[in-house]
């Protein structure tokens, strides 16, 4: 029989309260200690220790981690200086004292232990390598279920972070902003890339909690939130929409504070999509709009994206006036466009990026306004063969795009050709918007039951997308 679980006394110390505060919280939000402890990458027993008041060392970036994962706008952080700030370091290190057993677990990483689980240290009183079968036999590593080998190579500790900002912390984190657009933009916004983000993202944002000059300041938050547009874009492609909507409010709200108008824009820009994605177009226009202020500050290049926005906010609407507008604008701002004048970030948004960009407005009129398909097609094939290897993603839901208009208002045989070519792409990435994309193909497909093309493509689709 299950024992009574242990009444809590807030009043008793602050370590006290933020354990009580931390078991309303979880409840609330109807996880186990256990699930608890999975996402934010510590055991259970730490959960449950924490919330009796009774673990030597919460450390400070394992309360923003459970900020973000309880959505609690920062109590535990604010909170941990008080109940674990003072002592923390000395509680910790008398325990240590206390523990004569050998130590087992992966030596602590100091830098970059936050973007994987794995650990470059060999754990201590490891057998000297033998054949891997029998290892794996002997060892039991082969009736471990997945929860626990994620335990084995989880770290004990979360990396500490700095306590003063440097200059040197600045370009971490833009180097790491950098890495996840090229992993997103190759690999698509799932699995590792979602995961690396994510970790990502709470290490810089708690980074704005420490001591930083005010000559560095607006570079710090310039730099946050480049990369939350960066991780947000990768949410938003795994169509773990909340999370992506909360991190560009986020980005924007940091980029505000940086006093960057090019980051603003760009994140009003991601905000806008993804609500012309979710069936809110209205709402993008609006984000599109709020980009659009101030003008005369962005490049041609940023605004030629902003109109682009309201092209696909408008063709959701199904106003074609507004929409051949907006992709109008949007072509003579990209005619003005000056590379040199761009932010680096801004690179990825050349002609096939463009033309990609506002061939989804034009495909929009043509399936849902009886529109002439022909100008989206041109400017989807454009993308196809514009898009760098680098850029495969945007490749691969490009020619999606161009078969399902053709599977729609052309020659279905032709559509299946170019069908197989996406999912050759396609296959090889962790987009989920790039799935549902391939969804709209199959449904466009099974509109033409008489063309064994049309069949098969359909029938490969749905074998990938179980897969």
């Amino acid at each position: 029989m299950p024992q009574p679980e242990k009444k809590l006394d807030p009043a008793q110390s602050p370590q006290a309260w933020f354990g009580c505060e931390l078991r309303h919280r979880r409840k609330q939000e109807g996880l186990s200690a256990r699930q608890l402890g999975h996402l934010v990458q510590v055991s259970d027993d730490v959960i449950l220790a924490v919330e009796k008041g009774r673990y030597p060392s919460c450390q400070q970036a394992l309360a923003l981690q459970l900020d973000t994962v309880l959505d609690t706008g920062g109590v535990f952080a604010r909170a941990w200086p008080m109940a674990f700030g003072s002592d923390a370091d000395k509680k910790r290190a008398d325990a240590d004292k206390h523990d004569e057993r050998p130590v087992k677990a992966p030596k602590p990483v100091a830098d970059g232990r936050i973007l994987s689980r794995d650990t470059s240290a060999p754990l201590i009183g490891s057998p000297v390598p033998v054949d891997r079968r029998s290892f794996l036999q002997a060892s039991g590593l082969a009736a471990l279920v997945p929860t626990d080998l994620v335990q084995l190579v989880s770290p004990t500790t979360p990396a500490q972070q700095p306590q003063t900002i440097r200059a040197q912390d600045i370009d971490q984190v833009l180097g790491i902003a950098n890495g996840i657009s090229r992993w997103d933009n190759s690999f698509g916004g799932g699995g590792m890339v979602r995961d690396v983000s994510s970790r990502a993202m709470q290490w810089a944002a708690g980074l704005l909690y420490a001591d930083c000059s005010d000559v560095l300041r607006p570079d710090l938050f310039a730099a946050v939130a480049r990369l939350g547009i960066v991780v947000g874009a990768s949410a938003f492609d795994a169509l773990a929409h909340d999370d992506a909507r909360r991190t560009w409010r986020f980005a924007a709200e940091c980029a505000e504070e940086a006093g960057d108008w090019h980051l603003r824009a760009k994140t009003y820009s991601f905000l806008a999509r993804q609500a012309v994605w979710v069936g809110e177009p209205d709402e993008g226009l609006t984000h599109a709009e709020k980009g659009l202020v101030r003008s005369d500050r962005l490049t041609a290049t940023e605004r030629a994206m902003l109109h682009t926005a309201r092209a696909r906010a408008f063709a959701k609407m199904k106003d074609v006036q507004n929409t051949l507008a907006a992709v109008g604008q949007a072509d003579d701002a990209f005619a003005d466009r000056n590379a040199a004048e761009d932010p680096l970030w801004m690179a990825y948004y050349d002609e096939a990026q463009h033309a990609g960009d506002t061939a989804h407005a034009l495909f929009d009129l043509a399936v849902l306004a009886g529109q002439d398909p022909g100008k989206a097609g041109q400017r989807f094939a454009l993308a196809v063969q514009g898009h760098d290897p680098a850029f495969r993603r945007s490749r691969a839901i490009s020619r999606t795009k161009l078969a399902a208009l053709t599977m729609a208002k052309g020659d279905p045989r032709q559509a299946a050709r170019i069908g197989h070519d996406a999912l050759d792409e396609v296959g090889r990435l962790t987009s989920r918007r790039a799935v549902d994309d391939l969804r709209q193909l199959g449904r466009f497909a099974g509109a033409h039951p008489k063309v064994q093309d049309a069949t098969d493509l359909r029938e490969r689709i749905a074998a990938t997308v179980r897969a």
